[in-house]
């Protein structure tokens, strides 16, 4: 049977989600902005203690802006582009490829009974989603 993109992407959603995965973009150039920003103008205003004032409340909002910003990796992965999903696509049918299978639901219930294979898929997606998006994983609630 030939094996869909979406199919995969779907497997890989289902070994996520049984880990309940979230993510978070690393987004440090803007909190740079923010506290370089916020730091200027207290150096504006206030001199070179209105600089150090603005600087240490600047760095305080940008780690505030750029925290806690997680999604469900399953919404990531479906949201990706038609070329990251095809490259996703193949290392993972690399992985289930030998299986014999005839629809997603028994692919899945395939993957799910077997302990080396749920995880095989469970690290490419922990990998691509830290080395390829270079995003923060966080398990659980």
């Amino acid at each position: 049977m030939p094996v869909m993109v979406e199919d995969i992407m779907g497997l890989l959603c289902s070994v996520s989600e049984g880990k309940k995965m979230k993510a978070a973009f690393k987004h440090s150039g803007k909190g740079a902005l923010v506290t370089g920003a916020v730091a200027f103008v207290g150096g504006l205003v206030g001199g070179p203690p209105g600089l150090a004032v603005g600087g240490a409340l600047g760095g305080l909002l940008g780690a505030w802006m750029t925290s806690g910003q997680f999604k469900p990796v399953p919404q990531i992965l479906m949201e990706l582009p038609a070329a990251e999903k095809q490259k996703l696509f193949r290392k993972a049918t690399a992985i289930v490829g030998h299986l014999d299978w005839t629809d997603i639901v028994q692919l899945t219930a395939l993957v799910m009974g077997s302990e080396a294979l749920h995880q095989q898929l469970l690290a490419l997606v922990v990998n691509y989603i830290t080395t390829e998006l270079r995003a923060e994983i966080q398990y659980g609630d």
